[in-house]
């Protein structure tokens, strides 16, 4: 059981990252609260707000049990965890992006 949590805890370090350094940087970035949700784009003191939110989920789900990151398979796990949801939030910055790109007026009118 403490697996199951350690990679909900990966997870959401690893997205706090991007809502942390896009709130801190003062940039938009889309949160669960934007409108339309995927699309549109949430204030910087939301995002930062998000991150902390993530980031202390993350912290309380890491701390359960006996965490062991290294050469074992719970840490290739939690690596692999890392890896893959990082490459999906990469995918899902890139298609919010395009579909923004697609509603916004043309340039020059």
């Amino acid at each position: 059981m403490d697996l199951v949590a350690h990679i909900f805890g990966v997870a959401a370090l690893i997205n706090s990252v991007p809502h942390i350094v896009h709130g801190l940087s003062g940039d938009p970035f889309p949160t669960p609260f934007a409108r339309p949700p995927g699309i549109g784009l949430s204030r910087p003191e939301v995002n930062v707000v998000w991150g902390a939110i993530n980031l202390g989920v993350a912290w309380g789900l890491l701390a359960l049990g006996d965490l062991r990151i290294g050469a074992t398979l719970e840490g290739a796990v939690l690596c692999a965890v890392a890896l893959a949801v990082g490459l999906a939030l990469a995918g899902s910055a890139a298609r919010s992006r395009a579909r923004r790109a697609e509603r916004a007026p043309p340039h020059g009118r």
